[in-house]
């Protein structure tokens, strides 16, 4: 721990003469009684309130040390720390065209998807993991890390209305996802790379096709596992209105198995098709046991302000020295 302003902690020093004050003319100020003789008063039990009367000097010495300390701002320390840990380094892709709002997976694909490649990323600590996303066209969501709880909180922000809103266009790039993913990854020493790449549909979009993104994978010895997410036939869409509520639509489910076989192949991953929730979270469970590899890891701890413990420790104190002096240790004139 680190004090911001840590001059002022030289005001601890004041805190010796009162002390000292304290021990040689307190008793100077105190009422006294005179009286002839002491001899009745022997007998008399001593009063359990004279082990307390030093209490109330006692806390506000400590109502003032935090005080002090709260004025110099106590901060907690920024370090980087370099650690090595055994992991995978992969990239997830994600289709998020509308498609994915279909709901023959509970509640919908895109929701299911997440929620287990959630649980996939809180059960790898170690791994390197990042995030792309794409529809008809693909951008990195979160790059390449370890911190999993930044990456969580940026999976809470993927949804399929991007194209909706009119911010992308819809369609199935799967070509363009792949290739941003390999980006992620051809710098990597890992020794397994690996891309975990979701899809419901077929590849028509993109100026990538996927046959040349798995080309460009496998040169970099960047292993594909494709999942085809989706039951088979059609599944029930919710088709939004003009004024408002859905209509649910049954969709045929058109998934380009072939092509997803061919990109597992070329890289040496593996095809997989999911139609339910069970199987999605067995696949990911299955990518998971993949061999692992030594990577160097540099963490940044930031700093905060960490001044509310002591600012409650004073307040407490002061509470106590009042109460005390007022109802044990009160006084009469």
């Amino acid at each position: 721990m680190t004090f911001a302003n840590s001059e002022l902690l030289f005001l601890l020093l004041l805190l010796i003469p009162y002390i000292i004050w304290y021990v040689m003319f307190r008793k100077k100020k105190e009422p006294t009684l005179r009286v002839p003789d002491t001899q009745a008063y022997r007998y008399i039990p001593v009063s359990k309130k004279l082990y307390l009367i030093h209490v109330p000097f006692c806390l506000r010495l400590l109502t003032l040390t935090m005080i002090i300390l709260v004025l110099a701002r106590p901060q907690t320390q920024n370090h980087w720390k370099d650690s090595e840990v055994t992991g995978l380094d992969i990239m997830l892709a994600i289709d998020i065209s509308t498609s994915m709002l279909s709901e023959d997976l509970s509640p919908n694909r895109i929701t299911s998807a997440k929620n287990v490649a959630s649980q996939f990323i809180s059960n790898s600590p170690n791994d390197n993991i990042g995030l792309t996303v794409f529809a008809a066209e693909a951008f990195t969501q979160c790059p390449l890390t370890t911190d999993h709880v930044s990456l969580l909180n940026m999976f809470k922000g993927v949804e399929c209305d991007l194209a909706a809103r009119g911010l992308i266009d819809d369609g199935t790039a799967i070509g363009m996802g792949l290739a941003n993913a390999i980006s992620r990854l051809k710098e990597s020493k890992a020794k397994s790379k690996v891309i975990i790449l979701l899809t419901d549909g077929s590849n028509n979009k993109g100026d990538i096709s996927p046959q040349t993104a798995a080309e460009i994978a496998s040169l970099n010895k960047i292993r594909v596992y494709t999942i085809g997410v989706g039951t088979n036939g059609t599944a029930p869409y919710p088709y939004p209105l003009p004024g408002g509520g859905v209509q649910y639509v049954q969709m045929p489910v058109e998934i380009d198995s072939q092509t997803l076989i061919d990109i597992a192949d070329k890289t040496g991953g593996k095809f997989y098709r999911a139609t339910n929730n069970k199987e999605l979270s067995q696949i990911y469970d299955d990518i998971g046991k993949l061999e692992k590899t030594k990577i160097l890891v540099k963490q940044y701890s930031k700093r905060y302000e960490a001044f509310q413990t002591f600012g409650l420790i004073a307040l407490i104190s002061l509470l106590l020295e009042v109460l005390i002096r007022h109802t044990i240790l009160r006084r009469i004139p």
